[in-house]
């Protein structure tokens, strides 16, 4: 999906879930972003080669409550609640990741199923939530 696809979408939470577009597009999302209100949350993936360093990104980006357990099912708990950070929608734009991904580590897609479970469950909500990985091509 290219971002100008993405920002028409962002306000329809039945069309929310996991999207790829070019890094050099992630400025594009910002302003749509900000003005449906969204909540856009930069995850700097930079130098992540495994799940922890990913886990301990994600929790710090998104102020994870200190009883996050660190693990794929607690991360899948709490983007499922995100009651300390409410907001009418949310942005998940996760930046320079493309270290982890070239390493074909198989907990990049556990991460992105996570990632989309969790985007399916919101839009049940009437809630946007947008998971976008802004990666360089290969």
């Amino acid at each position: 999906m290219s971002a100008h696809d993405l920002i028409a979408s962002l306000a329809d939470p039945a069309r929310a879930g996991v999207r790829l577009i070019d890094a050099r597009d992630a400025e594009l999302l910002v302003e749509p972003a900000a003005a449906l209100g969204l909540a856009l949350v930069r995850i700097d993936l930079s130098g992540c080669t495994d799940k922890d360093a990913a886990l301990d990104r994600i929790a710090r980006a998104l102020q994870f409550p200190e009883w996050f357990g660190r693990n794929w099912d607690a991360l899948a708990d709490s983007l499922g609640d995100l009651s300390w950070a409410p907001a009418p929608g949310y942005v998940l734009l996760f930046e320079h990741g493309e270290a982890w991904r070239d390493r074909g580590d198989p907990e990049v897609a556990t991460l992105l199923d996570i990632l989309d479970e969790a985007a399916q469950s919101w839009a049940a909500r009437d809630v946007p939530f947008w998971p976008v990985l802004a990666l360089t091509p290969p």
